[in-house]
């Protein structure tokens, strides 16, 4: 069987969403062809203090944004210096990872791989292929980008001109969508079987919330103000789904809470796709992954906020292409799920139709097929 190695880190972006989505893709496509590992190459391969950046992700993206900011966007000569330098250093974590693994060609979906990887590779007698996958929707870090690489492959035109801004070959650059859990690849199954199964109230609209897979953000306000606008008139104007994620805490609260109309209270869900094909509307951060399920299941999406520097450009993404809005306090949201159940029902209807216009349910796939076709080449 021929290997292939997939290097991410749990960095935020959904980088371990986008390699096990790629995993399935393989496994499904190609059964008893390949071996995939997935690693962590920070975590797992470089020494102390790099190998404590994962912890700190969560802090600077919600707790320090400002901060997170300022070092996503730092394209100064000094930093560009810096991480090279780093870089050389780390060359030997690459080669000690190849040597482990051995594998027949090597994907990243992580900045942070290109150019140690492309510096390893310059060692090497003989070169491995390698790809990089892209995980960010619309906006991504100059570091994603290296011309040697043998692949690229994005999720809009606006990163496929930044790769070829940062030096990468057109030819090279593949505008194929982002890899998704090949379950969002299946036919959808009618929504009144779903909701039955799932527990749901058969005929009233109803609202996604998310928060990550951390439960984090706002989430709590949000289905409390919206518990309010769609209990308005004396009886239920729509339902509310919230997925905690594997925050445990929200879970209990809400679970806890008094609620005018049908709620479903969820954790950690592996049916994604089955409670989006379910709901009429969704309420998320800009998360590249997110965005790109919620289009295909053709919901409309409110946007509650973005982290700085990777998500911005995910905003403008979905409202001019009138699949959403961006509203950040949860009174407006819970006013703008309302009017979308009620006298705005047409408009929830023609964004629900450009979502899945947009949506690329086989992009796992094609992604797949394509890389397995630069191994055969």
């Amino acid at each position: 069987m021929q290997r292939i190695l997939i290097l991410m880190s749990d960095t935020g972006g959904g980088h371990r969403a986008s390699a096990q989505a790629l995993k399935a893709g393989f496994d499904e496509l190609y059964p008893e062809r390949f071996t995939i590992n997935i690693i962590d190459f920070i975590t797992d391969y470089l020494p102390w203090p790099f190998n404590q950046m994962p912890k700190a992700y969560p802090f600077l993206s919600n707790d320090a944004p400002w901060l997170w900011k300022i070092l996503y966007g730092g394209q100064t000569h000094s930093l560009s210096t810096g991480l090279a330098q780093i870089s050389r250093l780390m060359v030997g974590a690459v080669e000690r990872a190849i040597a482990e693994h051995r594998p027949d060609l090597i994907i990243s979906v992580h900045p942070l791989m290109q150019l140690v990887s492309m510096l390893a590779m310059a060692r090497r007698p003989q070169r491995i292929p390698f790809v990089t996958v892209v995980t960010d929707l619309t906006t991504a870090h100059p570091l994603w980008f290296h011309p040697d690489v043998d692949a690229v492959y994005v999720a809009s035109e606006n990163t496929r001109a930044l790769a070829i801004k940062a030096g990468v070959a057109p030819e090279r650059i593949h505008l194929l969508g982002l890899p998704i859990r090949p379950a969002f690849a299946r036919s959808p199954r009618p929504k009144v079987d779903l909701r039955a199964e799932l527990g749901m109230a058969p005929g009233l609209p109803a609202v996604l919330l998310i928060g990550g897979g951390e439960g984090i953000g706002p989430v709590e306000a949000i289905a409390a103000a919206c518990n309010v606008s769609l209990s308005q008139g004396g009886k239920p104007a729509g339902q509310i789904v919230v997925v905690c994620g594997r925050n445990k805490t929200l879970q209990e609260r809400l679970a806890a809470r008094d609620w005018a109309v049908p709620v479903r209270i969820n954790g950690f869900v592996d049916n994604m796709a089955d409670w989006m094909t379910a709901c009429d509307c969704i309420v998320t951060k800009a998360g590249p992954g997110t965005i790109a399920e919620a289009l295909i299941c053709g919901l409309p999406i409110v946007l509650s906020g973005f982290i700085p520097g990777q998500e911005e450009g995910n905003v403008p993404y979905v409202v001019d292409n009138h699949v959403g809005v961006y509203v950040e306090a949860p009174t407006e949201i819970a006013a703008t799920v309302a009017r979308w159940f009620g006298p705005e029902r047409d408009h929830l209807r023609m964004m629900a139709a450009q979502a899945q216009a947009m949506g690329h349910p086989y992009a796992t796939f094609d992604i797949v097929k394509s890389i397995v076709n630069l191994i055969a080449a």
